[in-house]
């Protein structure tokens, strides 16, 4: 009887990640096979030949849509908010290694705003920078309001490292002479090197790909999320579905070149250990 279980509870499974992996991966196949139309092609099946005519016509002047401009509008706003969260989890990482007066209170105040809407955070941040005076824009206003969700991950991150790093290392290398700063830039900071490269990576997508709390924040000028979605009601050729998969394969790049840069770090730390 237990034999059978175990059977049917592995066709279950069997089943939930089919349907779960048709859905992650059904609609990008559709979008990367699609943007192959032929240039008398359109947005649906079936296909009306095979080109590659809609990835050059993404790099020529559009009648509506700046991809260029947004992608670099984005890619500038990913690598401000990668910076920032990297070095503020860090700090944050270390500051919460010792209990402090008012710790408990700063930690939920922190991660706060992983449980409110992000449309609401991007509709307060776009109304205070009105009514400040200010004008809202995607290096200013956007920028924060990414900062809302990037830090929380990055922060929560940093504190799972530091709760398994052993002080005994530190203690170690003080005991050798080495000072504070020393210890940390050669001891510390090479042995949490891998988990500081994720959070990089973590807070670079999360803000490249971002839009509710864009929407509310971008001012003039929109980032590629937007511009993508505002697209979308105009675009009638597949030069939309190219633009996908172009910025489909540069987000796998990233990935991968981050996730090399990891395991470069890792098997590094592994051979001085």
């Amino acid at each position: 009887m237990s034999h059978e279980k175990r059977g049917l509870e592995f066709y279950l499974l069997a089943i939930f990640f089919i349907i779960f992996v048709l859905f992650l991966y059904g609609p990008l196949s559709a979008i990367l096979i699609l943007s192959f139309q032929g240039p008398d092609g359109g947005l649906t099946f079936p296909m009306n030949g095979v080109s590659t005519h809609w990835f050059f016509n993404l790099f020529e002047k559009q009648a509506v849509g700046d991809f260029g401009a947004s992608f670099r509008r984005s890619f500038t706003l990913g690598l401000m908010v990668m910076a920032v969260t990297v070095v503020v989890s860090l700090l944050a990482g270390l500051a919460f290694r010792r209990r402090f007066r008012g710790s408990t209170a700063l930690f939920y105040a922190t991660v706060a705003s992983l449980v409110v809407p992000s449309i609401i955070i991007s509709l307060g941040i776009g109304v205070a920078f009105q009514e400040g005076g200010l004008k809202p824009a995607w290096y200013s206003s956007a920028f924060g309001a990414h900062l809302t969700w990037t830090l929380p991950f990055g922060v929560l991150i940093m504190f799972a490292v530091f709760n398994r790093f052993s002080p005994a290392y530190e203690e170690a290398a003080r005991d050798l002479g080495a000072s504070s700063w020393q210890t940390f830039r050669h001891v510390v900071l090479p042995m949490i090197a891998p988990s500081l490269v994720g959070v990089g990576l973590f807070g670079f997508t999360l803000s490249y790909d971002e839009f509710a709390r864009t929407l509310m924040t971008s001012g003039t000028y929109n980032t590629l999320p937007l511009e993508i979605y505002g697209m979308t009601t105009n675009v009638t050729t597949p030069v939309l579905y190219a633009l996908g998969t172009v910025t489909t394969l540069f987000s796998f790049t990233i990935i991968l070149l981050a996730l090399g840069i990891m395991t470069m770090l890792s098997r590094r730390q592994a051979k001085i250990s």
